[in-house]
This record gives structure tokens, C-alpha cells and sequence, in this order.
């Protein structure tokens, strides 16, 4: 786990903690589902994006319920808020926007020719990152006087 997901998860653990005993959960022991939910449903309100913090406190009390010093895991059968976008449109950049993009990458090194050509090809053919870094060389091919691309993506 890299330090930044440690960070996020150490804040969302103090948060957590601050909330219990604001509400008179002073032992690790007394915290049950309907706690950790109503957290989880105030943090809900208070951010626009759902919350990523259960993992957080899921991963706690997983190592607590490990370490032996609580029985269960009071934050396993707790479900997050499904976030859905009913409205809007993915951003699409226009024509101007990508040459300004391509343009401004520096050209004179490898690493710069590779960030260019790896983000002309995904604009041009409207790629994901992960589908263009998963391509092969004979995903590239000709047919009929006409050059095609064979994107693999993963399905939902």
C-alpha cells in the first residue's frame, strides 16, 4: 500500500474514531453495524462523490478481529451509497485542445516522443490508457489499403 492510500486511510480512521466518541462509542468492542453505517451515511451527505472511506475502516477492524482484540468485524456487512451519474456527458477534447496538448510535450527526448505518440493515438482513436499500454504489434494491422487498431478492452 503506497504512503498516499496510508494517509487517506489514517485520516479517515482519526475521523472515524472522532465521530464515536462524539456519539459515546468510547470502546473498540461497542462499535456495531449501525454505527459505522451512520458515519458512512453522514460522510455521504457532507461530499458530493461517494465515500471511499469504508475500505478503511473495513481494513481496521479486519486487522483488529486478526489481532484478536474484537470478535467481528462490524464494518464487513455495511454497504456504501451506489453512486450513479444520471446527467452528463464524458469531456471530449476538441481539436484545438488536443494539438495544444500534443504540442506542449517535449519532443526532444524518449520519453517525451513516447508521451506523444501514446496520447495522439488515444485521441485520435478515442482509446483508453489501458486498452493502448495492452496493445501488441500485431494489433496494428492492414487491410484493404486501410490501417486498423485492435482494442482489447475489459468488460463490465
Amino acid at each position: 500500500m503506497s504512503a498516499t492510500y496510508r494517509e487517506a486511510y489514517r485520516r479517515a480512521v482519526s475521523e472515524f474514531l472522532a465521530w464515536c466518541a462524539a456519539h459515546r462509542v468510547h470502546e473498540l468492542g461497542d462499535v456495531k453495524p449501525l454505527h459505522v453505517a451512520s458515519w458512512i451515511e453522514a460522510q455521504a451527505l457532507k461530499a458530493s462523490a461517494p465515500p471511499v472511506k469504508l475500505a478503511a475502516i473495513r481494513h481496521l477492524f479486519d486487522w483488529l478481529v486478526v489481532g484478536q482484540v474484537v470478535p467481528v468485524n462490524p464494518a464487513s456487512s455495511v454497504r456504501g451509497p451506489k453512486h450513479i451519474v444520471r446527467k452528463g456527458k464524458t469531456p471530449v477534447l476538441d481539436p484545438v485542445e488536443a494539438r495544444k496538448l500534443i504540442d506542449c510535450i517535449d519532443a526532444t527526448t524518449p520519453a517525451g516522443l513516447r508521451d506523444r505518440a501514446l496520447i495522439g493515438f488515444m485521441v485520435y482513436s478515442f482509446a483508453r490508457i489501458s486498452a493502448a499500454l495492452g496493445m501488441k504489434a500485431e494489433d496494428f494491422y492492414s487491410e484493404r489499403r486501410r490501417l486498423w487498431v485492435r482494442l482489447r478492452e475489459n468488460s463490465i
